[in-house]
């Protein structure tokens, strides 16, 4: 007779052959999301939720792995490191169907573990090394680093001030993955007489390349401004895990700017991929940028 992880591991590989991964990630987000308000009022953290609650939300609670499954080998305050051993039904189902881990970790698995975090705070940002990820690596190690939107975001409004110097429309991106910044920039479409470098493209674009590919799942695209539905949509094929912006669409149409006027979350509900948006970080700053 088949256990229960048998028949998960059964059904993840019948999944995983025939269903697409974003359809596999949706579900796995509603299901994340249905379990978080269901038992929202049992889970208790400090205010505000650092990384050791993020870890214990996700290994602990919902997934009910023991620590020794999945020991912590580093923790400070903004960031927790610990490496997966347990038996995991998605690895037994890519081994059994010949699939990449890393790919399927990734499509499947990853962004709706960061919406589950998000529920504590968004700053909470989970990331898993694909270089140490199993059956390449004896464990996973995986991590949550608590990032500084308001440090990404004065470094965007360094880049609109560059913009405005050099007579352009005074807009500024960054592209951050963690602790690291794959990239910073800001809108040259004036100056280089190319209407579609806006701040986001060309941010995204250098991170691309910093990261030597195109996907970019994990990383967390920061704007002065809401990204106008061309940015968003670049956001959504570079496959970033969110969008966090200062001034809103709306808020800089009403103040003289030519917006079109569709938001970013409009677009990305649109759209095949998770994605959270966040915004009115440091907005008052950024809104001056368009009085």
């Amino acid at each position: 007779m088949k256990s229960d992880f048998d028949r998960k591991v059964a059904r993840m590989a019948e999944r995983l052959k025939g269903a697409p991964y974003p359809d596999m990630e949706a579900e796995a987000v509603k299901k994340m999301t249905a379990w978080f308000q269901e038992n929202r009022g049992e889970i208790t953290v400090h205010d505000p939720p650092g990384p050791r609650e993020a870890y214990e939300l996700l290994m602990a609670d919902y997934l009910g792995i023991p620590p020794g499954e999945a020991p912590v080998v580093s923790e400070t305050e903004d960031e927790i490191v610990w490496l997966s051993s347990n038996r995991c039904p998605t690895l037994e189902a890519c081994l059994k169907t010949g699939l990449e881990t890393r790919e399927v970790c990734r499509a499947v698995c990853e962004k709706p573990a960061q919406v589950l975090i998000s529920k504590l705070d968004p700053r909470l940002r989970f990331y898993r090394s694909y270089e140490e990820i199993r059956p390449h690596s004896p464990h996973c190690r995986e991590m949550v680093v608590r990032m500084d939107f308001e440090k990404m975001m004065v470094t965007a409004l360094e880049e609109a001030a560059s913009s405005r110097e050099e007579g352009n429309k005074g807009y500024g991106a960054v592209v951050a993955l963690g602790k690291r910044t794959l990239a910073r920039a800001h809108d040259t479409a004036t100056t280089e007489k190319d209407p579609s470098l806006h701040a986001e493209v060309n941010a995204i674009r250098r991170a691309v390349r910093s990261a030597e590919e195109t996907n970019l799942c994990g990383g967390v695209l920061f704007s002065t401004c809401e990204p106008c539905p061309m940015c968003a949509s670049l956001a959504v094929w570079a496959n970033l895990t969110a969008i966090v912006y200062g001034a809103s669409i709306e808020e800089t149409a009403g103040l003289g700017r030519s917006r079109i006027l569709i938001g970013s979350r409009e677009i990305i509900d649109r759209s095949p991929v998770t994605m959270e948006v966040i915004g009115g970080v440091l907005e008052e700053k950024c809104r001056t940028l368009y009085t």
